[in-house]
């Protein structure tokens, strides 16, 4: 149920409010027996958690289907929420009786007409909201708007509110009705009330209970808190309302049966022989184990008893007697090593197999740039390269060892033979002869000496 007739506005029914008070039919499915005639009351959902019983002659509707209901000065418009002998149950839960006469009737099935009114109604709240709380803050009033609603034909528009204290708002009241046009109605809610119409995301992750299924407010203590030894911690305990979590109340009561088998006292004391002493400081309540400490030494470690155990003990100590203190071996605790593994939704990968793909790619670019470089005109020759013809020659070169630069290459020398007596001999001359300087820097000073105009040389002559 929810979303199957068309969905919510807000894409899902997690915060869209379709899925608010909720209730599963479970005799859909089930025929009546023929003497019986349907019940003629169906529960019908307004917006938020606002939910009211009306009659009706035909019960040929669907749940989760628009249908036009009476209201006090015109027509609404609603969902159908649940119909047939389930609405019998949620009578009594309201405390109604089928017999009354004060059940408003279902005009007709919604047409496609007054479902575009209802959308149009919807679109028209949150500005409407927005230029209520305007005017609120101009006149100074402690209130808080919450929430608006459109009746069906948009005649009359009620505000939710919150305050903690009475308001005078009707210089509001005629504020807002000269805005709109429409009849106001002002309502006062609680701050549950309020987180129930609103909706939203619980601590547990889940909706809130009061926007969901949960209709009656119980009043909360922190005494649930203590019971079920909790951290009274208002930040924890508190919901989106600012009150105690009405969750608090749901297993109280299993709390409540178990600590029947506890001792009474808050603080019991076992006495033990060689005059040891222990005192309670813990309380396990769901695995019925109470936790002591040494109270004749400093830093003794804590023991665990039954509450059974605690109970035997303690009619011990009442008639005079010292029991032995009997403590339960610790179990060694097992150390196993896990190896963790990297899981995708596709299924098992590594996290190196990126860095494996990097390297391989690294080391190739390294290669192309070591080709590359051997390609271009100015890069190294290499090893088994013959002199160059071509190269340009420097005249103006300081003499220098006929030393070569590159080591003579890794192959030895062929034997001569008799036919070619060239053959393995090395080439004759300076290697560096043709070579064009590659990796020298200019020297600006070079012919500073051969210039005789030069003011840097020393041979010049000063008196020309």
């Amino acid at each position: 149920m929810g979303c199957g007739s068309g969905g919510c506005s807000s894409g899902g029914c997690s915060t869209g409010g379709c899925n608010k008070l909720n209730t599963y039919d479970w005799l859909a499915e089930m025929e009546l027996p023929p003497h019986m005639k349907p019940f003629d009351i169906v529960e019908v959902r307004f917006k938020g958690t606002r939910k009211e019983f009306y009659k009706s002659a035909h019960v040929d509707f669907y749940v989760n289907e628009y249908v036009v209901v009476e209201a006090e000065n015109g027509y609404d418009i609603g969902k159908v929420s649940l119909k047939g002998e389930l609405v019998k149950l949620q009578l009594k839960k309201y405390n109604r009786n089928e017999n009354d006469t004060d059940f408003r009737k279902i005009m007709r099935k919604a047409t496609e007409a007054d479902v575009a009114k209802y959308k149009e109604n919807q679109e028209l709240e949150v500005p409407t909201m927005y230029k209520a709380r305007s005017i609120a803050m101009e006149l100074g009033l402690s209130m808080k708007l919450s929430d608006v609603e459109y009746q069906g034909d948009r005649r009359k528009a009620t505000f939710f509110y919150t305050a903690e204290e009475r308001v005078d708002f009707r210089e509001l009241i005629k504020r807002l009705a000269d805005s709109f046009k429409v009849r106001i109605e002002m309502r006062q809610i609680g701050y549950r009330q309020e987180a129930g119409r609103l909706g939203a995301i619980g601590s547990c992750g889940r909706e809130l209970c009061c926007s969901t299924w949960l209709t009656d407010f119980k009043l909360v203590n922190t005494s649930a808190a203590r019971y079920q030894n909790l951290s009274l911690n208002p930040l924890k305990l508190s919901g989106q309302c600012g009150k105690l979590k009405c969750c608090l109340n749901f297993e109280l009561e299993s709390y409540m049966e178990a600590l029947k088998e506890f001792p009474n006292e808050n603080n019991v004391t076992l006495h033990f022989e060689d005059d040891k002493v222990y005192r309670s400081v813990k309380t396990d309540i769901l695995k019925r184990l109470m936790w002591f400490a040494p109270q004749t030494e400093l830093g003794g470690e804590w023991v665990s008893f039954p509450v059974k155990k605690v109970g035997e003990y303690l009619e011990m100590n009442k008639r005079g007697e010292k029991p032995a203190l009997v403590v339960m071996e610790k179990k060694p605790l097992k150390t196993e090593t896990v190896e963790l593994e990297f899981k995708n939704d596709m299924g098992t990968g590594s996290l190196t197999r990126l860095d494996e793909r990097d390297r391989n790619r690294k080391g190739q670019q390294g290669r192309n740039k070591n080709k590359n470089r051997g390609n271009q005109p100015g890069g190294p020759r290499p090893n088994n390269a013959g002199p160059q013809t071509n190269a340009p020659q420097n005249n103006n070169r300081p003499p220098q060892n006929n030393k070569p630069n590159n080591p003579r290459p890794n192959n030895p020398p062929q034997a001569r033979t008799e036919g070619n007596p060239n053959q393995g001999n090395p080439p004759q001359g300076n290697p560096n002869q043709n070579r064009p300087n590659q990796n020298r820097r200019p020297n600006p000073n070079r012919n500073r000496n051969q210039n005789p105009n030069n003011p840097n040389n020393p041979n010049r002559n000063p008196n020309p």
